[in-house]
């Protein structure tokens, strides 16, 4: 399929996604999150592709926010079902079976900051700026940003993001653990393609399935989200990708994992 928003490459276990919109600062409209949801499923089942790296196009922003030309002919229907759409987007990448990191180039902001929420890991540019700017054109956030933010940064914090409107700096974010690193701006594609090889090294299906135990587990009661471990754990047991691993380990050699 070929993308009119998207630039896609794969290389070394792992794909690439960039939102290539830079005269709009990456803004997402409804064709850019249509194409993003094609994206991550087309690689969904590829064994070629073990991790995912998310970023934007230039130098000024991953995604500097909506399409406010679309924002503003939206009416309580077409509203309602834009932000499920673009929920649906972020629950696709938060429950992605491989991992899925951001790397912040610039502004994430709206939607951006969203879209960053969702993946797994987050590497910001020491220029890196987020929030959530909704309430300064009358809105809220609609693609999961009242609900992602407070998880993970508290809802002290998560509300004066929001209801403010301001820009949280990459030193801020890193503090808060909105992000996970923040590296220079020079080195930021570098340390975000070496973290992904790192963690490729491991097994794909125990990946996949650690990403399942913490979504599945995170809001429940502890003793709930134990039995959830429990049976994973007890599904991982009981692959060729298990064996091998432990195999390899006991033998003092490198596991040759092949997502069985």
């Amino acid at each position: 399929m070929d993308f009119k928003n998207l630039w896609l490459r794969q290389a070394e276990g792992l794909g690439w996604i960039t939102i290539n919109r830079p005269d709009k600062l990456n803004a997402l409209n409804r064709e850019t999150i249509e194409e993003l949801i094609q994206a991550f499923e087309n690689w969904r089942h590829d064994e070629e592709v073990l991790a995912v790296i998310l970023t934007g196009a230039g130098e000024k922003a991953f995604v500097a926010g909506a399409d406010i030309s679309e924002l503003a002919r939206l009416d309580e229907s077409s509203g309602r079902e834009y932000a499920r759409r673009g929920q649906e987007l972020t629950l696709i990448i938060e429950n992605y079976p491989k991992p899925v990191l951001a790397v912040i180039n610039g502004y994430a902001l709206g939607g951006g900051t969203e879209l960053a929420m969702a993946c797994h890991l987050r590497l910001a540019s020491e220029t890196a700026k987020m929030g959530q700017p909704e309430v300064k054109l009358g809105l809220i956030p609609g693609f999961g940003g009242t609900q992602r933010l407070a998880r993970l940064i508290g809802k002290g914090r998560a509300l004066e993001v929001i209801l403010s409107g301001r820009m949280v700096t990459a030193s801020e974010a890193l503090s808060w653990g909105l992000v996970n690193r923040v590296v220079p701006t020079e080195r930021l594609m570098e340390e975000a393609e070496n973290l992904a090889k790192e963690i490729i090294k491991n097994g794909p299906l125990a990946l996949g399935l650690a990403i399942e135990a913490i979504n599945r587990g995170l809001d429940r009661p502890l003793e709930e989200a134990l039995e959830i471990e429990a049976e994973i754990f007890g599904q991982v047991c009981a692959t060729e990708d298990a064996r091998e691993g432990t195999a390899a380990f006991l033998e003092k050699r490198p596991p040759r994992f092949r997502g069985q």
